[in-house]
């Protein structure tokens, strides 16, 4: 099969995928179909802040559960941010919230100034400013590794040989150029999981938001990864978000919150960054 041609048969799969998804990752590989972005860089704010949080609340249930209460907190461009605490603390909530995926009940947060919650087109937002890494991968089992990578460069102005060349370049960084056509299921945990980081790069993005990324890989695949994501970050002076239950993990973050019911109760910066 020509190179054309296996270009169309990609083309014919993600289509034939629809509406078929469901979870946090639909928006995550469809926010590629809104490549558009709508911020505001003439009034966007020039400290060096790239997120801003005040009075941050989040209600479920008719505001039963309340899973954030009054967060305040500022992340600096370049900065790596370990979020911590029990399940249920609020941490992917937090999460969703700086990626576009969900919004607040209350209280005010900025991405470089802008209003999140306000934004026009929060897919281009997800699509050109975000990078999502989830605990379990999200790729698409019937597509190769080079075709998951490709997915978010779907319908934006990258011409169809450029989508695939940097497919390529991606999946060589993160020491997977002898995966390239391989099936998720033919992958080990931990090369799902720098597939899923490959992807999650595709646009360049300032911003990497990383949920639990080593939760489901061993010990030895958790280090790894916890290493290529620190490369990346300092490599490309990317903003890395990452929630952890993992305290040992965190200490390598430059500074760490530490949530409880839906609080920060700490936030501190770490004597062992990048260590």
């Amino acid at each position: 099969m020509s190179r054309k041609e296996k270009q169309q048969d990609l083309t014919v799969k993600w289509e034939e995928q629809g509406e078929k998804f469901k979870d946090p990752a639909d928006a995550m590989s469809n926010h590629s179909r809104h490549p558009s972005m709508a911020l505001d860089t003439a009034t966007a704010t020039p400290l060096r802040y790239i997120f801003e949080a005040t009075g941050i609340a989040k209600n479920f249930d008719d505001g039963q559960v309340h899973a954030l209460r009054g967060v305040n907190f500022r992340v600096a461009q370049g900065e790596f941010l370990a979020v911590t605490g029990p399940s249920g603390c609020g941490k992917t909530t937090l999460l969703q919230m700086l990626g576009a995926l969900d919004r607040p009940t209350n209280g005010t947060l900025l991405y470089r100034g802008n209003s999140i919650p306000d934004l026009h087109d929060p897919s281009g937002y997800r699509a050109l400013e975000i990078g999502f890494i989830f605990q379990a991968f999200h790729l698409l089992p019937t597509f190769t590794a080079l075709e998951n990578v490709q997915i978010p460069m779907f319908e934006n102005r990258r011409p169809v040989g450029g989508r695939r060349d940097r497919a390529i370049t991606l999946l060589k960084s993160v020491g997977l150029g002898h995966r390239l056509s391989h099936f998720p299921a033919k992958l080990s945990g931990g090369e799902r999981q720098r597939v899923a980081i490959a992807r999650s790069l595709a646009n360049g993005p300032s911003v990497l938001l990383a949920d639990e990324p080593t939760g489901n890989l061993d010990s030895e695949n958790a280090r790894l990864i916890l290493e290529l994501l620190i490369r990346l970050h300092r490599e490309k002076n990317m903003t890395l978000v990452l929630v952890t239950h993992d305290m040992s993990i965190a200490q390598r973050a430059s500074r760490t919150i530490q949530m409880k019911d839906g609080r920060i109760v700490s936030d501190d910066k770490s004597t062992l960054a990048g260590a």
